[in-house]
């Protein structure tokens, strides 16, 4: 299975769906420091700068589109604004009208719990009107084996009337436990640390103050914990061993 990736930031959703088994085709990232990170782990993937340039006439068609817009204006540390077109969380906007585009059989969005009660209804009215229906879950980053809690939300939107169950206890593959420190069993292998061989950009910051790892801690924070990426796409992959790609083209 092939996918896009959008606000791609240091890759942890594009790393995770590749341990799953799929295979990365573009990227889309404008910030400088990500995308150094991501031209350095993967150098033969297209990539490009800023979602608002791309679409159907220069990405190529992709199985799955997944990425975390920018959650500014909906965690609750921020100013709280919503998805609107005048803030960085109205680039949904822009996600919603790449997937109208291209039309690929899955998406996968991802963002802070507040979605919940600040933009979800306008994340499923958008997928709707392209032709999507959608399930969704606050999945923890500590059930996967990460020492934090982080509770993300994960939107999964497949063609309209066609339930993929994703997020549903299956005897296969067991939905993750919200316990800290405990690996689901479909993640279960070691994991080293995330990012140490990252690039430091190279530029003279302590002059003015500004610690050079700046970039790097803000870019572990927005990125999306691989191993969470990695169980859903698993589900994915493991629906379309199943069931395959009937009822999922998206003409």
């Amino acid at each position: 299975m092939k996918f896009g990736s959008l606000f791609a930031g240091i890759g942890g959703f594009d790393l995770g769906l590749e341990r799953a088994g799929m295979e990365c085709v573009w990227q889309v990232e404008i910030d400088d420091y990500c995308t150094k990170v991501l031209a350095k782990h993967w150098p033969d993937v297209e990539r490009y700068r800023d979602v608002r340039e791309v679409g159907a006439h220069n990405l190529q068609p992709v199985d799955l589109i997944c990425g975390g817009f920018p959650c500014q204006d909906i965690s609750y540390a921020g100013k709280q604004r919503g998805i609107l077109p005048t803030t960085r969380s109205g680039l949904w906007f822009e996600f919603a009208r790449i997937v109208r585009e291209i039309r690929p059989r899955w998406v996968v969005v991802e963002n802070v719990s507040a979605l919940l009660d600040m933009g979800m209804g306008v994340v499923l009215r958008d997928l709707a009107a392209c032709g999507y229906d959608a399930e969704w879950q606050v999945l923890p980053a500590a059930a996967f084996g990460a020492p934090h809690i982080r509770d993300r939300c994960f939107v999964v939107a497949y063609p309209t009337g066609h339930s993929a169950g994703v997020f549903l206890q299956q005897s296969r593959s067991r939905s993750p436990s919200p316990q800290p420190g405990r690996l689901c069993s479909d993640c279960r292998r070691p994991h080293t640390r995330w990012g140490d061989n990252e690039p430091s950009p190279r530029m003279v910051r302590m002059a003015d103050g500004v610690p050079h790892l700046l970039d790097r801690l803000r870019a572990l924070g927005n990125a999306v914990v691989p191993q969470v990426a990695e169980w859903i796409g698993q589900r994915l992959l493991a629906y379309d061993a199943q069931f395959g790609s009937r009822g999922q083209t998206m003409d």
